[in-house]
């Protein structure tokens, strides 16, 4: 089963590019949708993590509220690692487990943020890396989250840099201007790994 990783930093635009290959019949594998299914009612990593931070990040319906539960792990490095450690190894193994229920596709496009953190390299078999500027991340980040400069800046800090993505990424996308064709490159890529896929 042929798989590529699709990552970029935050804010970047890999919901607005896994939308363009979902448009031409690739399935996507989200880790941003697994990890927050992950933490509705009923989930394990959902009781571990409304055990440990408490009511405070807990809405009336008993929903977690992902704001205040992200400004508690971006402004604390210790609970950062604490909520990852739970839930990285849940996230991986329900990719892998999708990956393998799409075995019938051409290839599948695996949505995963922090790629190169969380070292989810072995769960694909190329990495298409979102080339876009940190100012412009910041600006979509406030806008998106509704979030104040600073929280944006120290989110984009806990990540890699966009420079060290690129130099481990097999592909690149160009998302550095609002204006650019990104369906057109989308399109080349899909032909590519359409390609590649077959070969594999």
């Amino acid at each position: 089963m042929f798989s590529v990783g699709l990552t970029g930093g935050i804010a970047s635009g890999k919901t607005t590019i896994s939308n363009l290959f979902a448009e031409l019949g690739v399935p996507i594998i989200d880790t941003d949708v697994i990890s927050r299914n992950l933490l509705t009612p009923g989930e394990q990593a959902y009781h571990q993590v409304s055990t440990h931070f408490g009511s405070e990040i807990l809405q009336e319906d008993g929903e977690i509220n992902r704001s205040a539960l992200r400004k508690i792990i971006f402004s604390n490095p210790p609970q950062k690692i604490w909520l990852e450690t739970i839930l990285h190894p849940l996230v991986f193994q329900r990719s892998h487990d999708q990956i393998i229920k799409n075995s019938e596709a051409t290839y599948v496009l695996v949505v995963v943020p922090l790629l190169f953190e969380t070292n989810f390299q072995s769960l694909v078999d190329r990495i298409l890396v979102v080339d876009c500027p940190s100012d412009q991340q910041v600006e979509r980040l406030m806008k998106r989250d509704d979030i104040d400069e600073t929280l944006a800046h120290s989110m984009l800090k806990q990540q890699l840099s966009n420079t060290e993505r690129l130099q481990s990424a097999h592909d690149v996308i160009n998302n550095r201007e609002d204006a650019v064709d990104l369906a057109s490159q989308v399109a080349t890529l899909h032909r590519s790994y359409t390609i590649l896929a077959a070969d594999k």
